[in-house]
């Protein structure tokens, strides 16, 4: 009952409208901002529509988030760094009015993303097979500067989710994630110096682009890490915005392979997000006990915009069934899951 796009061509129609909603391993449709027609003004339009690149860098001692984003009538840099251990925090957000400052391409799979603003550079760059993330950011942590220079390999055989979802009939999410980029690089904070090493550490990446309701919420949970084989194991799951009858996000990778999956069945208390979150799927084929033990609570409230983010690190339990019916047991995969309210 899902549909998979297979065939290159636009996002939208000259009408504003999804051309193919479903989902694809590789992107196949073109985006095409200029065709949105919410409004008869184009310069409202582009007020409406929210543009992002969101990289998470995990490893079982720390996790890294660096994010350019343009929601229209503002610019948004941000980054976060998390101690597992100590169960530190230290995240800094910038905000330009109109996305002053902010380069972000029509591909997640080419162009390059800057940011320039407050003192701060961010620049995320495409490679041969490798994204390239690069950032200074002054007075970071109690007049720490924040460095990093990372490379994330995208080797070709690595299958990712792309998802075209309707909202309405004439907005939209175009979604590019892709889990289990192995890292090498070089972060510093402070006198903390990390030596990233591809055995330890995974990327992963959130590419948005859309026109959603001005109201709206959902749950995301994504893990990317290793099996005690050694193989690479990803989770992406997803659900509570726009029509998902033609696709859901959710899919496990394993050795950079993609096992498709369909409706998310995800329960947990809201309000006590350190209490165990179960994810299981329709057909049986997925079943995960999350137990979080770092709660990342991030608001912003301007003008026009408020947001609401519980983004709960933990570990996940369980097992999974793959397409090929093996039943693989999955313990202390260190991910997360959140919950996410916004009016933007």
């Amino acid at each position: 009952m899902q549909t998979q796009i297979t065939t290159p061509g636009p996002l939208l129609n000259d009408r504003g409208e999804l051309t193919q909603p479903g989902w694809a391993i590789t992107p196949q449709q073109t985006y095409n901002p200029e065709a949105v027609s919410l409004y008869p003004l184009k310069a409202l339009n582009r007020l409406r529509l929210k543009e992002w690149d969101y990289y998470g860098l995990t490893t079982p001692e720390y996790f890294l988030a660096l994010c350019v984003s343009n929601i229209g009538y503002a610019g948004l840099a941000f980054a976060y760094y998390i101690d597992f251990a100590s169960g530190e925090i230290t995240e800094r957000t910038v905000v330009t009015p109109l996305g002053r400052g902010c380069t972000l391409p029509h591909s997640s799979m080419q162009g390059d993303i800057h940011f320039s603003g407050s003192g701060v550079t961010m620049s995320f760059g495409h490679l041969n097979l490798s994204r390239r993330l690069r950032v200074r950011w002054p007075d970071f942590r109690n007049g720490e500067t924040l460095q990093a220079d990372l490379l994330l390999q995208q080797p070709k055989d690595l299958d990712s989710i792309t998802m075209s979802t309707p909202i309405g009939k004439k907005r939209f999410y175009y979604n590019h994630k892709i889990n289990c980029m192995p890292a090498s690089g070089t972060i510093t904070l402070g006198n903390i110096r990390h030596d990233v090493a591809p055995d330890s550490a995974m990327g992963s990446l959130d590419w948005g682009r859309g026109i959603w309701e001005y109201k709206s919420f959902w749950n995301w949970a994504s893990a990317s890490g290793f099996l005690p084989d050694g193989r690479s194991i990803g989770l992406n799951l997803g659900k509570g915005f726009g029509d998902l009858s033609h696709a859901t996000e959710n899919a496990v990778y394993i050795d950079g392979r993609m096992h498709k999956l369909d409706d998310l069945d995800l329960r947990y208390t809201s309000g006590s997000y350190m209490e165990p979150w179960t994810m299981t799927t329709s057909e049986g084929r997925l079943n995960l006990r999350f137990e979080p033990f770092f709660e990342r609570i991030a608001t912003t409230k301007l003008v026009l915009l408020s947001t609401e983010v519980h983004q709960m690190f933990g570990r996940y339990s369980g097992n999974f069934t793959l397409d090929n019916g093996e039943v693989l047991p999955i313990e202390n995969l260190i991910g997360w899951a959140e919950e996410h309210h916004a009016r933007w």
